[in-house]
């Protein structure tokens, strides 16, 4: 008998997804049935599987299936239900870690110390629950079956960290490679969570709303504070702020412009003692109303913008006090003595009028980019203390290089080791002002490696500085620009309100009433 092609095409392009055998020997209409017989066609091997349904013989069955005793085989295997998905692991197999806590439910015969293990027991299924998460349980699982703990890249480590423990297992039943991988990530995890604390710290008003409640004069204070510290709350803060940042730059240049010597004479100088007395006169007024305003006193003292801010005030009383000091000395001593103290009293003071450099550090409290260096500077000490102890090394190693090279060379400028210190600081920071060269071609060759070495050393720490600098001025702007975008979008609101408060009251207002004329009677 010959087969059908289309029989046979059809035959091999279409094939069952089932196991099973499906088809009679001889049975030729199996194979050539259409896509829709196909879809309704059920092979004799499940047949079985297919029940004739009736809402009774469902109820019967499954209470018959409920009063059926657990499988035999439950005898042999432990059933958890972790988070709705269910496991089984031999008995045999938990029981060879007894520290853990499947472990501790294996060989455990106290069903309450079972109890105290889990977090719900099924009598009839014969099941714990524990209410965990069920996708990092099948490591737990896995490890109870190979008695190895696999860790996958995509967990986080502290939730993973947490399930284990829980569990009573150990990072040490990992892989070596896993655990160096994972303790690295969880490293770096405990590092962006520490920058992140302090970037938020740090972003975070020194004074909240809260804590002017309760206080003496606790609305007048907070007006003031804001007015002080939050330049973006009204327009008469926002000038404060401006006000502020010019004083700043104004003392800086009047102080640069004192020592300009066609400023010496008696006018300039006088003119700059009167710029210098308005400008401390501001400070120390700003520096009060912080002070008076401040709802934690110990607080504001610990800011480092606090420390500023007297720096920025003391030189000008302690200038005062030292010539008060020096015109009761010129009383009472005599002329040898006098000129003594003044010239000493004349140092002490060149170096107080120096702290009033520390002034252009005020301009940090209303400039995000000040902020983000200095932010950038704390968080990478390490590496910029790394950097330096590299630069040390290289300026002794090198000088002392340069002179085993070059002193017996006549009229060397390279005579003892700390002669050669800072040809070799300049040449490792690639700035060679060209004072003094090597004359040898083993001096030129120390200088070329110094150059070298200086530029790589240079290299190394730019990109790790620069990256996160940008990363922490990206993030104090975006801080900045939503603060005042929020406080510009409350001032709508308000200004809405009031409009519309306005406008109802003009509404409620009614109109004057119009007096109607009797009309005249003529006789």
């Amino acid at each position: 008998m010959i087969s059908n092609p289309l029989c046979t095409m059809r035959q091999l392009g279409k094939r069952r997804a089932s196991l099973s055998a499906n088809l009679k020997i001889g049975d030729h209409h199996g194979c050539c049935r259409t896509p829709e017989e196909e879809e309704v066609f059920f092979p004799f091997a499940q047949d079985s599987v297919v029940k004739q349904w009736s809402s009774m013989h469902n109820v019967t069955e499954r209470n018959q299936e409920k009063s059926k005793a657990p499988p035999r085989r439950s005898r042999y295997f432990l059933n958890i239900n972790v988070g709705g998905k269910s496991f089984q692991i031999a008995y045999k197999m938990a029981a060879r870690y007894p520290i853990t806590r499947i472990g501790k439910l294996a060989i455990s015969t106290d069903p309450m110390k079972k109890l105290k293990l889990c977090d719900d027991y099924s009598v009839q299924r014969n099941e714990y629950f524990f209410d965990r998460d069920p996708l990092i349980f099948h490591y737990i699982f896995h490890f109870y079956r190979s008695g190895v703990l696999w860790i996958m890249d995509e967990l986080c480590p502290t939730n993973f960290v947490e399930e284990i423990e829980y569990w009573g297992i150990h990072l040490k039943y990992s892989q070596r490679c896993c655990r160096i991988l994972f303790e690295e990530k969880q490293d770096e995890l405990k590092e962006y969570l520490k920058i992140q604390r302090e970037l938020e710290a740090e972003l975070e008003p020194m004074e909240r709303e809260e804590n002017f409640e309760g206080k003496c004069l606790g609305g007048f204070r907070k007006a003031v504070w804001n007015l002080i510290e939050k330049p973006y709350s009204s327009i008469p803060a926002k000038i404060i702020a401006v006000m502020s940042s010019f004083f700043v730059l104004i003392s800086i240049v009047g102080m640069t412009l004192s020592t300009v010597e066609e400023m010496q004479h008696k006018t300039g100088k006088a003119f700059m003692e009167q710029l210098e007395t308005i400008c401390a006169i501001f400070f120390t007024s700003e520096y009060l109303m912080r002070l008076i305003s401040t709802a934690t006193f110990p607080k504001f003292l610990r800011a480092a913008f606090s420390a500023i801010d007297l720096v920025a005030i003391l030189p000008f009383y302690i200038q005062i006090l030292f010539e008060h000091l020096d015109d009761g000395d010129a009383l009472y001593h005599e002329e040898r003595h006098k000129m003594e103290s003044v010239g000493k009293l004349g140092k002490v003071l060149k170096l107080i009028k120096l702290m009033r450099i520390f002034r252009i550090l005020k301009l940090a409290r209303h400039s995000t980019g000040l902020r983000a260096f200095g932010f950038t500077m704390r968080q990478c000490y390490q590496q910029v203390c790394c950097l330096l102890l590299f630069i040390a090394l290289g300026v002794f190693t090198f000088s002392a290089l340069m002179h085993s090279v070059e002193h017996d060379v006549p009229g060397t400028n390279f005579t003892s080791i700390p002669d050669a210190w800072w040809w070799a600081a300049v040449s490792l920071s690639t700035v060679g002002y060209g004072d003094t060269v090597p004359d040898t071609v083993l001096g030129r060759m120390v200088a070329f490696g110094c150059i070298s070495f200086g530029i790589i050393l240079n290299g190394m720490p730019i990109s790790i500085l620069y990256n996160k600098f940008s990363d922490y001025y990206a993030k104090l702007k975006a801080h900045e620009n939503e603060t005042s975008l929020t406080l510009k979008f409350t001032k709508k609101i308000r200004f809405k309100e009031r409009a519309l408060k306005k406008l109802a009251e003009c509404c409620s207002v009614s109109p004057p009433r119009r007096q109607i004329k009797e009309p005249r009677i003529y006789h």
